[in-house]
């Protein structure tokens, strides 16, 4: 019985050591081009869900209106359409992000568009908060509530007709497409004079 005490108590030691140790030297997949952890993304994805769930607000505090729609799209191409693509153009970094950021203008099946399925106060509450490990920011200190919400309506109304200056916006170049400024001048070298140490 005292040795089974004792193997016990070792185990009980032994394995958060050797998980330490573990993750002390790297062998943990934390590089883009690593494969998935067994049950990552469930580790992931049930307690995000189940925190949205409970936070998210139930009902759009704006609704869908055509102005709305327009600086949605505009604050959409400044902040978002790096990562989550232009309409009718995916992004070219989003393959290579962990996990891939996903393309809101892309339809994927039953006519759904990005996350045109989802509430508007879903997408709001990512907007806000962000999510942890994903590249995604949390905006709340960026932009106002009134943007935050005038982007998730738009992107709940992705599968829906939009009107036509809401898409010219939508397919104008993000600013990472623009051409580049003319490189600035390398400026002069600050030169500190060195004061001579007195002797005595």
């Amino acid at each position: 019985m005292r040795g089974f005490l004792l193997g016990l108590i070792v185990g009980v030691l032994l394995v958060p050591a050797a998980v330490a140790g573990w993750l002390h030297y790297g062998h943990l997949p934390v590089a883009v081009a690593d494969p998935r952890m067994p049950f990552e993304q469930a580790i992931v994805s049930v307690p995000l869900h189940g925190r949205i769930d409970r936070e998210m607000p139930a009902h759009a505090a704006m609704e869908a209106s055509p102005a709305n729609l327009l600086l949605g799209a505009e604050l959409y191409r400044e902040q978002c359409a790096g990562c989550h693509g232009q309409y009718g153009r995916p992004s070219a970094i989003a393959p290579h992000m962990f996990p891939a950021a996903p393309q809101l203008w892309a339809p994927h099946g039953h006519g759904v568009v990005g996350v045109s399925d989802d509430p508007a106060g879903e997408t709001y509450w990512k907007i806000k908060n962000g999510i942890r490990l994903s590249a995604m920011p949390s905006y709340q200190a960026i932009l106002n509530e009134a943007q935050m919400w005038q982007i998730s309506v738009l992107l709940a109304s992705a599968d829906k007709p939009l009107p036509p200056a809401v898409l010219a916006v939508l397919k104008q170049p993000v600013p990472a497409d623009a051409p580049a400024a003319r490189p600035m001048a390398p400026e002069a070298p600050v030169v500190i004079p060195v004061q001579p140490v007195p002797t005595e």
